[in-house]
């Protein structure tokens, strides 16, 4: 989605760990032009990532390794000769950077060092174990309509007992929507058209769909609406 750091985030986590390690560029910059950081980060298994320091690479830079060092982009030599605009970083400062570190150039002489722990954090839902339910929440909404959730299907199964196809299960979403009452499934093909289902995603996280049509819509879903999964 236009603008949505947290897809790109998410995106990129999914995709990076499975190139060879390099640099990566990344622009997810609704904030391009003002007091936020270029940045370039080295992860700990070597990986580059260059971009907007507004929480995009937290979770790839998790993924691979944790964050060694961030420095910000601030060596104007590596960046586009031409003047530089105030609306396309992508195209004057991450791209031209990312080139030049490829290429070869030191990490080090991107610009000073920036601590890790200024950088900008992003939040995300996270699973909570409870007696008989798992707390959980919409991390990601992909283009069928489906929301990924907080959590992977140990994180459910310790909370409300085994996972077996067909298992009844309930979904509370928020606060005024009427509880859904669907089954754990391990594949869309199980079911009818048209009907909700939970099960474990390609990414291996716990995912909340309706087969072949867009539960978002359907439900009005959004990121970070929160999530309860019991026993029926």
């Amino acid at each position: 989605r236009k603008y949505a750091i947290r897809d790109g985030a998410i995106l990129f986590a999914g995709a990076l760990p499975y190139f060879r390690v390099g640099v990566a560029v990344g622009v997810v910059d609704p904030g391009v032009g003002t007091e936020r950081h270029p940045i370039a980060i080295r992860t700990a298994r070597g990986d580059v990532l260059v971009g907007p320091d507004n929480g995009l690479f937290r979770p790839v830079a998790e993924a691979l390794g944790g964050i060694a060092e961030a420095r910000i982009l601030e060596n104007r030599d590596l960046w586009l000769p031409s003047a530089t605009s105030s609306t396309f970083h992508g195209r004057d400062i991450f791209s031209p950077v990312g080139a030049h570190l490829a290429a070869g150039t030191p990490f080090e002489a991107v610009g000073p060092v920036l601590p890790t722990d200024e950088l900008v954090p992003l939040a995300l839902p996270t699973a909570v174990r409870h007696d008989g339910w798992l707390e959980t929440g919409i991390v990601y909404l992909d283009s069928f309509g489906n929301a990924r959730l907080a959590g992977r299907p140990d994180d459910l199964a310790a909370a409300v007992g085994p996972l077996e196809p067909g298992r009844p299960l309930v979904v509370e979403i928020g606060d005024a929507r009427e509880p859904l009452h669907l089954t754990w499934q391990k594949t869309f093909g199980q079911l009818a058209v048209g009907a909700p289902l939970l099960y474990q995603d390609s990414s291996g996280t716990i995912s909340l769909s309706d087969n072949q049509a867009s539960i978002a819509a359907r439900l009005g879903l959004r990121v970070d609406d929160s999530i309860r999964i019991r026993a029926a």
